[in-house]
């Protein structure tokens, strides 16, 4: 590995386990200024104090979420989007570029990618543009791969999720986020697939309960998995920071899901 990459690897990814806790708060450009992502400075701190790795967000945002205070926290520009108001919601273009984010002193770059949509031959390019471009820079790339569109009848299926890894792995992608399959077992056969480039978990809809989230994550972590890109599920929280400690508990230090649970008591 390039030294700029391994160099910036480092600043998402714990060295010791090669796990890392991003926190994407892109959904501004999708959804709009949605509840968690109003005040985003106060987001950015309570995420960065709970110990998370990364932020992930759009180019437009270091600027009014960047931190002058505590913890520092990598940052991770993301270089795609689209908006529900789009009739062609899963059609993600690009809108940033890899020197956008180096000039912001980001640390990585992420693309969005839907598998099985119309436009999935556009969105493969692009993928494959960045990771090229990514790599003459030195800058990692996370892929988010899923699955999406008229013949998918299952976004969660492992054959499927497994499907979605390794594209991002064969078009160059240094860390790949999928959906978890919902099972350990599923699940590592996922991560096996991946030739050992990173695989992180998404948060999906917001979940139900603390343990919920808890015990996906520690789930995915037994099954190999490397951490997480979570943003409804930590931004919309009632105690940001605390949730993000329990997840550090599990992810960085191994804590079973019960000890992680003792800290909300």
């Amino acid at each position: 590995m390039q030294l700029g990459k391994a160099v910036r690897m480092e600043r998402i990814m714990n060295r010791n386990n090669g796990r890392t806790i991003v926190v994407p708060i892109d959904h501004g450009v999708t959804v709009g200024p949605i509840y968690g992502l109003v005040d985003l400075r106060k987001t950015v701190n309570q995420v960065a104090e709970g110990g998370a790795n990364a932020m992930l967000m759009h180019k437009g945002i270091p600027r009014c979420s960047h931190r002058n205070y505590g913890p520092d926290i990598g940052l991770i520009i993301h270089l795609s989007a689209s908006t529900s108001l789009s009739p062609y919601p899963n059609a993600k273009t690009l809108v940033a570029t890899v020197e956008d984010a180096l000039s912001l002193g980001a640390d990585a770059v992420s693309l969005h990618i839907n598998l099985g949509d119309e436009t999935e031959p556009r969105m493969l390019a692009d993928l494959g543009a960045v990771c090229s471009e990514a790599n003459k820079w030195g800058m990692p790339v996370l892929a988010m791969m899923y699955a999406r569109g008229p013949k998918v009848t299952d976004e969660y299926d492992p054959a499927v999720v497994a499907h979605c890894a390794r594209v991002g792995v064969e078009l160059g992608a240094d860390i790949v986020k999928v959906n978890y399959t919902g099972a350990p077992d599923s699940f590592r056969n996922v991560v096996n697939g991946a030739c050992g480039v990173p695989v992180v978990i998404a948060g999906g809809p917001k979940l139900e309960s603390d343990r919920d989230i808890v015990q996906m994550v520690h789930d995915s972590i037994q099954a190999g998995g490397s951490g997480l890109s979570v943003g409804r599920n930590i931004f919309q929280h009632a105690d940001p920071s605390r949730i993000v400690k329990a997840l550090h508990k599990v992810v960085h230090e191994d804590w079973s899901v019960d000890a992680a649970m003792e800290l909300f008591d």
